[in-house]
């Protein structure tokens, strides 16, 4: 499966739980780290832990492997490592503070299908 295909399906497991916001950074020409980050948040600990929970298990049902996960139990800012993809799921107040969209300004925002069949 292509990176940004997972994308898509990553992005959609987020939607499914509600998150607002989703973002999905190009991150070739800015970083080695990752491909791509998708950036997201909800609006308690409770939803936050639903939404990396949501991706884990969307990843399972597509066979994908999940690297590692951080920031679980706090839910104030969990990672979720999907190798070329790293999935960033703030609560709302972390994620203004850190304004990951702002630091890494130079990568290219992925268009995402979110909501639409086909």
């Amino acid at each position: 499966m292509e990176n940004k295909e997972l994308v898509e399906i990553i992005a959609e497991a987020c939607d499914d739980k509600r998150a607002e916001d989703i973002v999905a950074l190009d991150m070739n020409q800015v970083s080695l780290v990752a491909d791509y980050f998708l950036i997201c948040h909800g609006n308690t600990e409770r939803q936050v832990q639903a939404i990396a929970r949501g991706i884990q298990e969307s990843m399972h049902e597509n066979e994908v492997d999940v690297r590692r996960v951080e920031g679980f139990e706090q839910a104030r800012w969990i990672l979720v490592d999907i190798g070329d993809i790293v999935c960033h799921i703030f609560h709302k107040d972390e994620r203004h503070y850190y304004n990951l969209e702002r630091l890494w300004g130079d990568a290219a925002r992925v268009p995402l299908q979110l909501g639409q069949e086909g």
